[in-house]
């Protein structure tokens, strides 16, 4: 197979692509407001056929060969973000922020993630030996988030945390920072002249010239989230793809599909009563799966390996069965209103 090299037309029509592909992303989820199911199936659909797009003008002005494996990395790269759509949902319920304030977050988060992918495509794989100590950190926090949502599944769907004083990111940040501990409308950041004219003097953590809000910390936790995930994806993708323009091309349009994937999930659970039952199953497993990677590098190898393609099929079955489960035995309210609301 001939050496793909660096082709500058290559180049240039991705960067165009992906530029047109974040203004159409970023315009059109620009305002916080909350996504509707079809919405975000059609957003879904719109990543998903952009990506095939691109394999197809490799496949024509490339090679076949070079399309198939920008193609065999972008679907390796969907399949494991699947578990971190799963703990962005996991972070969401431990912050108590719900529908078009998740929407803000990520339309943020997914610059983070395309910047911090292609500084992890530069360095390569040298970057993740601390990969399976973060692993464990991460499976913690997954487990405990799941054990937190477990607790708190019978809790009126429309509730926020009015304030984060305890919360454990105010915790662990409000000795360092400046902090204002409760959600104000959809800001990440608050100015002191906009502490002391309202009266919030008395909810924060420290005294500052700008203070982060709870929202901010949230699409941090989100962030590095995203982080810990790519300590695996990048250098299995890396692997099978080998050349970095294809690297990144697979990783950017896995990413861009991401949050309209999330949008999805996310309103189903509103409109399937045991699907959120499910999610917390997924999340205990994909606390276990990475406290199982950790250990194999760390520790010692148990034998025990969950394949990519094992994974998905445990997410995809684990989802199927709740929505089954929500489909055979709905909730009162859903009995007496089959019709899905705001499709």
């Amino acid at each position: 197979m001939e050496a793909f090299g660096s082709s500058i037309e290559t180049m240039g029509i991705l960067l165009a692509i992906v530029s047109v592909s974040l203004y159409i992303d970023l315009r059109g989820h620009k305002h916080a407001r909350e996504e509707t199911l079809y919405g975000a199936i059609k957003w879904s659909a719109f990543w998903i056929l952009l990506a095939l797009g691109f394999y197809g003008y490799l496949w024509a002005r490339v090679s076949k060969e070079w399309a198939d494996l920008y193609l065999a990395g972008y679907a390796l790269e969907k399949s494991l973000s699947v578990d971190n759509l799963m703990v962005f949902m996991a972070i969401f319920a431990s912050f108590g922020i719900k529908g078009k304030l998740q929407r803000r977050i990520l339309y943020w988060g997914i610059l983070g993630a395309l910047v911090f992918r292609a500084v992890f495509v530069v360095i390569g794989t040298g970057l993740f030996l601390a990969s399976p100590w973060i692993g464990f950190v991460f499976a913690a926090i997954v487990g405990w988030s799941a054990i937190k949502m477990l607790g708190n599944k019978d809790d009126e769907a429309g509730d926020e945390m009015e304030d984060y004083a305890d919360h454990w990111s105010i915790r662990l940040t409000g000795k360092l920072m400046p902090i204002y501990t409760k959600l104000h409308l959809d800001q990440f950041f608050l100015k002191h002249a906009e502490i002391v004219e309202n009266g919030f003097s008395h909810a924060v953590t420290r005294k500052g010239s700008v203070y982060a809000t709870p929202a901010f910390l949230c699409l941090m936790a989100n962030e590095t989230s995203d982080i810990a995930f790519s300590f695996d994806s990048v250098p299995a993708v890396i692997s099978v793809t080998e050349q970095p323009i294809l690297v990144y091309a697979a990783m950017i349009f896995a990413i861009l599909g991401l949050r309209s994937l999330y949008f999805v999930l996310e309103a189903l659970t509103r409109y399937l009563v045991h699907l959120e039952a499910a999610v917390i199953v997924l999340l205990f497993f994909v606390a276990g799966k990475m406290a199982l990677q950790s250990w194999n590098h760390v520790i010692g190898d148990t034998g025990i390996h969950i394949s990519p393609q094992t994974s998905v099929l445990i997410v995809a079955g684990t989802l199927l069965l709740g929505v089954i489960a929500s489909l055979l035995f709905p909730s009162k309210d859903q009995a007496s209103s089959p019709d899905l609301p705001h499709l």
